[in-house]
């Protein structure tokens, strides 16, 4: 259990996976509502441009017809089939969830950062709501099945320090995470995602070896077809919560004019 003046609820609150990213491409957003809970799904390609790389973000708002959602289970990202994300050449390396929970980010070797982002929890103490913002940081992990499995490192950036990992795996079109519990107070409920931001590649520095020599790059990115689908690229995601309920969401960034 968690207390509010241990450092320990930076890793309960850490895992509130907040999507709240801008829309550059001017992505249209749906939000299924009727359920305890309903969500809304961003996204946004940068730059946009047929046939070249690159970076995607995506966000999402989760809210509640209660003070608070219920607890996040499990994420299920649908993205088009054709936009590069296991051939994006990131994660050429690997980093353990071990070596991440003993020894932190900086532990991970360069080539394995896959982005970054940002998440909103809260959790109801009280009569208040207590809110927290914390960093994520996405690596590649090891692959025992020949899939790309990504690892989330979550930290805390403010006051209380802590960190947490969990991990998904990249299927064709689907992106799956698993969302542990994470206890709150004694008698409150579990810790709620509100919000959640990420963004796959970016500024990210490679290293490749040369005739002896760490010679520094910048990955490429996710690949962009080199046409676009009727209708723009379409993402979709689906939330598990505790209670049992489930909201849906769906985007779709334009195509680039021209394409």
């Amino acid at each position: 259990m968690f207390h509010p003046s241990s450092p320990r609820i930076g890793a309960a609150l850490a895992l509130a996976l907040c999507l709240c990213a801008p829309s550059a491409a001017g992505a249209k957003q749906s939000a299924k509502h009727g359920g305890r809970q309903a969500a809304k799904l961003r996204a946004s390609l940068t730059p946009e441009r047929l046939g070249a790389a690159t970076t995607v973000s995506l966000g999402i708002q989760i809210t509640a017809k209660t003070r608070v959602p219920s607890a996040l289970r499990s994420i299920q990202l649908a993205y088009p089939r054709d936009l590069g994300l296991a051939t994006s050449g990131l994660g050429l390396a690997s980093c353990s969830p071990a070596t991440l929970e003993a020894l932190g980010a900086e532990a991970c070797p360069a080539d394995s950062r896959m982005g970054s982002g940002s998440a909103v929890v809260e959790i109801p103490v009280g009569p208040d709501i207590v809110k927290e913002t914390v960093s994520l940081e996405l690596f590649a992990g090891p692959s025992p099945d020949g899939r790309l499995h990504v690892l989330v490192y979550v930290s805390s950036v403010f006051a209380v320090h802590a960190e947490f990992v969990f991990s998904g795996v990249l299927l064709a079109g689907r992106l799956r995470i698993a969302v542990p519990l994470i206890p709150a107070l004694p008698g409150a409920p579990d810790v709620a995602v509100t919000r959640m931001q990420v963004t796959l590649g970016g500024p990210l520095t490679y290293y490749e070896r040369v005739h002896g020599r760490n010679l520094a790059y910048h990955p490429p990115g996710v690949g962009l077809p080199d046409s676009c689908p009727g209708g723009g690229f379409a993402f979709a995601a689906t939330f598990a919560f505790a209670d049992g309920s489930h909201a849906r969401a769906r985007t779709a960034v334009p195509c680039p004019r021209g394409g």
